[in-house]
């Protein structure tokens, strides 16, 4: 298959935005690289009609939003009988990624939980419009609605993250690395009086399995018992070691037994304190970290 020489020349400076696209709205590193896979395909088999297009990074996220939207409405009974709290496959950014990531607080766990609450149409336009800049008019065509009705959705979704950030101001990045260095002592030495220090009265502690192995499938909230479970599970069979990583532009820990990942924590940390806990135990979810 030809290329045209501007595909050629543009597609990896705008391969990070396509994938940016797809992961914001699917929530998945493996789903996201597949619409990655299907863009490609799709703009090489029209390489020669690309030399007309004015802006082809819009293009090309138009079609990595079209694809994912059409994942998301195939894949919706399945999401819907997913078991237990779902959390995004962790986003390994800074010096851990693979290749190069759009880092925005769009990718970071609190907001892309907040995003699988909104309706997969709500959805794209957010992501679209406020995160990408592109024209209702483009987004309306990606949704099959009006311009006045896309607006509106981007409106109701823009209407619901501002509640999330209003509700959890964020820390400051020395802030949470200080915070989660501790968290990271103190889970390595079993430690419950360290723990307690280190989290909020009112900590939430949000887990997923999957049901592929065996994680809390409902939150666990207080400080006390948030404490004494971290610390049963660190005796109960010790980590081989917890190392600091970052995940959607954050400070996060990936702790390992016999060489593997077996969770990733990130977090939400407010006044020098934990507040919410967020744990990807799902092996499914981890796959993509093998290389760490």
């Amino acid at each position: 298959m030809e290329l045209s020489p501007r595909l050629r020349e543009e597609w990896e400076s705008h391969r990070p935005a396509v994938f940016g696209a797809a992961y914001r709205l699917l929530g998945s590193v493996a789903e996201a690289e597949d619409v990655v896979q299907d863009v490609w395909l799709r703009a090489a088999a029209a390489s020669d009609d690309l030399e007309r297009v004015v802006d082809l990074r819009a293009w090309l996220i138009t079609v990595a939003a079209r694809t994912s939207y059409n994942v998301l409405k195939s894949a919706r009974v399945r999401r819907e009988d997913y078991v237990g709290p779902w959390l995004p496959e962790p986003l390994l950014t800074g010096p851990d990624a693979a290749g190069p990531v759009l880092v925005d607080e769009s990718v970071g766990t609190a907001m892309m939980v907040v995003m699988r609450e909104l309706a997969p149409p709500e959805r794209v336009a957010f992501v679209l419009h406020d995160v990408f800049g592109l024209p209702f008019e483009q987004i309306a065509e990606v949704l099959g609605k009006s311009v006045p009705a896309t607006r509106k959705l981007a409106s109701r979704a823009r209407a619901r993250v501002a509640a999330a950030r209003e509700r959890e101001p964020e820390a400051a990045r020395g802030e949470r690395e200080r915070v989660v260095a501790a968290f990271r002592a103190a889970s390595q030495a079993g430690d419950l009086a360290r723990l307690v220090a280190v989290l909020h009265p009112d900590v939430v502690y949000v887990a997923d399995g999957g049901g592929r192995t065996t994680a809390a499938r409902v939150p666990v909230r207080g400080r006390d018992r948030l404490a004494s479970m971290l610390a049963w599970i660190e005796g109960r069979r010790p980590a081989e070691r917890i190392e600091p990583i970052e995940v959607g532009g954050q400070p996060a820990l990936v702790t390992y037994r016999d060489g593997v990942p077996v969770w990733v924590d990130t977090f939400e940390i407010r006044d020098g304190r934990i507040v919410t806990i967020w744990r990807v135990v799902n092996p499914d979810k981890l796959r993509h970290l093998s290389h760490l």
